[in-house]
């Protein structure tokens, strides 16, 4: 996400960044330049008229920090601008009520709402340590009871069935009685979309809202739309007192208009991000953390959350540790690095959230995390020896193992070859483990990392 934006505004902000002081005239081209990047990445123009003239408002005549050059201080102006435009803060979930919290889902046909009723779940279950319930009141889509269903047993989540033959209030009030008999903390309530809006779905939805009371009425669109995204949501929270919005498929957006217009337009927080397929692809939305990545400054906090969350406990960090001192690294071990890169979203994942990245974006592209699934279909065709013992893997068994992967040799001697360097990256590493990164991490979330140092 965010591609095409952060690409033309690191170019676009290069030309100020020399500048010895800041006037209207020498920030007059920049300006143009961010106004013509964000219709490019289909800003709503309300959006960008305001956004234009705030900046500008704040960058002429201020006192430049001597710790910054006005170039700097032009790019922090932009950056909190940006922060601003998107909310300035995360808004959190409102669960403080009466259990069961009952979260209503609302949405057009398409937009990923009953994914995301999934990914919700399991973030709350997992994260929040909340009991939770799931159900569709979806009585219109073919098999929409089901595929909530099907997502509920595979994430490990409960779900009260339900059929076509009812009401979708009934469905919902049933759901309540049952959720309130079980002690559920959460339910979370589905509800039928179209492709576009009209006063048949509204009704119902305003029905469906008025009989279960939800703590939060959470609206799902696809940041793909841009700012059709935030003029949808703007016509749903009309008719209903949305609390928050879920913004999908943003891994398939590299605009990132949606996430620029839908809090500015609809006065909603933007509350969660859907990065991926994955059940646990849902992030909490940070306008600060999204500024940075626009700006090419990386995301640092978030890469640290996903890392933190592949850690079971300390202790087992610890015995990983210790395990790795008491003997080399070895292809087994190599095959679980794999594993855990593709538990945190995969390199390119990893790439986009680390600073200075967006300078290889072109190269990134390139990158395709379907060569790691490789590599580990390639070492589960070897034997226990020839991961412990790598140096025996000659012609005739490489020549077997590519046999048994369905690969080449080739691509054999390329997993062989990234080993290798892995092996030399983790002796350094060895003394520092998991927790080390992390800590490292951290160290440049604070004083010692400073992204506008020149």
């Amino acid at each position: 996400m965010f591609e095409n934006l952060s690409n033309r505004l690191a170019k676009t902000l290069k030309h100020i960044s020399g500048k010895g002081r800041l006037t209207e005239d020498n920030i007059k081209n920049t300006l143009r330049e961010i106004r013509v990047a964000f219709l490019e990445a289909d800003v709503a123009l309300p959006v960008i008229r305001d956004f234009i003239k705030q900046v500008k408002k704040n960058a002429i005549g201020i006192e430049v920090s001597k710790s910054l050059t006005p170039g700097q201080e032009f790019i922090r102006i932009v950056q909190a601008e940006l922060e601003m435009t998107m909310g300035k803060s995360n808004v959190t979930l409102e669960l403080a009520t009466q259990p069961p919290a009952v979260i209503l889902m609302v949405g057009l046909q398409g937009a990923g709402k009953t994914t995301s009723v999934g990914k919700l779940s399991k973030l709350l279950t997992q994260k929040n340590r909340k009991k939770v319930l799931v159900v569709s009141t979806d009585i219109y889509r073919p098999a929409a009871i089901n595929q909530l269903e099907t997502i509920a047993y595979e994430i490990g989540i409960d779900f009260f069935p339900s059929s076509t033959n009812q009401k979708p209030v009934d469905i919902a009030n049933a759901a309540i009685i049952h959720a309130k008999k079980k002690f559920y903390d959460i339910l979370l309530v589905d509800t039928a979309g179209r492709l576009a809006i009209d006063h048949k779905m509204i009704t119902e939805i305003q029905s469906i809202h008025n009989a279960v009371s939800p703590v939060e009425t959470l609206f799902v669109v696809d940041a793909m739309t841009g700012q059709d995204a935030a003029n949808v949501a703007k016509m749903f929270g009309d008719a209903l007192p949305l609390t928050g919005i879920i913004l999908t498929k943003i891994d398939a957006d590299a605009r990132g208009g949606a996430a620029l217009s839908v809090r500015h337009i609809t006065g909603k927080p933007i509350k969660f991000l859907g990065t991926g397929e994955k059940s646990d692809a849902l992030e909490a939305f940070h306008p600060n953390r999204i500024a940075s990545r626009i700006l090419g400054m990386g995301d640092i906090l978030s890469l640290i959350e996903d890392l933190q969350n592949n850690v079971n406990n300390e202790k087992k960090q610890k015995a990983d540790i210790e395990n790795n001192k008491k003997k080399e690294f070895d292809l087994e071990d190599f095959r679980e690095q794999l594993e855990k890169m593709q538990n945190i979203g995969g390199l390119t994942s990893i790439m986009n959230k680390l600073p200075t990245m967006n300078n290889f974006s072109s190269n990134l592209k390139n990158v395709d995390d379907k060569v790691f699934k490789q590599m580990e279909v390639i070492i589960n065709s070897m034997t226990m020896k020839e991961r412990q013992y790598p140096e025996i893997i000659k012609r005739s068994r490489k020549k077997r193992i590519a046999a048994g992967s369905g690969t080449q040799i080739q691509d054999v001697n390329h997993l062989l070859k990234q080993f290798t360097q892995m092996r030399k990256m983790m002796q350094k590493m060895k003394k520092v483990g998991m927790t080390g990164i992390i800590r490292n991490m951290q160290e440049m979330t604070r004083g010692s990392f400073n992204p506008f140092r020149s």
